[in-house]
């Protein structure tokens, strides 16, 4: 960790709905970095506690499932509460490496940017993407532009980081997966400094089954633009 920022200003918030086979592998290696790290619970079947109940972590409750969007918002409101200079989101699943935490972190030390987001497709980046997943975060990327105006390399990845200026007044409304559009829209409404940090991620035969599908993408769609009508 950079000497210029203290692990323990910064909190990672990871959502976590039935994660049961992963969970603990993805906690223990954040918490190897000393950051502070608070899980929630979406309404998980078997309470997340089973596995986690010895490792220093905060976990929050949700007794039903809300939603990714509403797990970050408890989460992120949690963190806030504790003072945190920065947040961290970050996923359940095992796709994400804490070793790209600090990358994150960098620009919003220097203050640089508000705001870093992980991209899977800029330079210094890995995956192992199926063409298939490209095709589909390609028409992610298209309704995010679509609706924020900002064109991105990536789309709905779940690997951010804020500043105090940057999480100070974020309200998710969105509890889905739309959420991610979300986030891009908050940015250029409250005029928040960004940057695309390359990131490493670990597709697994685990993590596919719960990741975006093209369907998921229209869905999203869909989520947002009633949202813009009625919301």
């Amino acid at each position: 960790m950079s000497s210029h920022i203290n692990p323990s200003e910064v909190y990672v918030v990871v959502p976590a709905y039935n994660e049961q086979a992963v969970i603990r592998n993805v906690i223990s290696e954040l918490v190897s970095c000393l950051y502070n790290i608070v899980v929630v619970d979406d309404g998980s079947q078997e309470t997340l506690n089973n596995y986690l109940h010895d490792l220093p972590v905060f976990l929050l409750h949700h007794e039903i499932n809300l939603g990714q969007g509403a797990a970050l918002q408890t989460g992120i409101e949690f963190a806030k509460e504790k003072n945190a200079k920065y947040i961290i989101t970050f996923d359940a699943d095992g796709q994400h490496s804490a070793a790209d935490i600090e990358q994150l972190l960098e620009p919003l030390k220097e203050n640089k940017a508000d705001i870093t987001l992980g991209s899977r497709f800029i330079e210094g980046a890995q995956h192992n993407m199926s063409n298939k997943r490209k095709q589909t975060l390609q028409i992610a990327r298209f309704i995010n532009y679509l609706f924020t105006g900002l064109k991105l390399t990536d789309a709905h990845n779940g690997l951010r980081a804020f500043n105090q200026k940057a999480f100070a007044n974020i309200k998710i409304k969105e509890n889905g997966m739309a959420h991610a559009t979300e986030f891009l829209s908050f940015i250029k409404k409250n005029k928040l400094r960004y940057k695309e940090i390359p990131v490493t991620i670990r597709y697994t035969d685990y993590s596919k089954k719960k990741g975006s599908t093209i369907w998921s993408g229209f869905r999203i769609f869909f989520d947002l633009l009633l949202n813009k009508i009625f919301g």
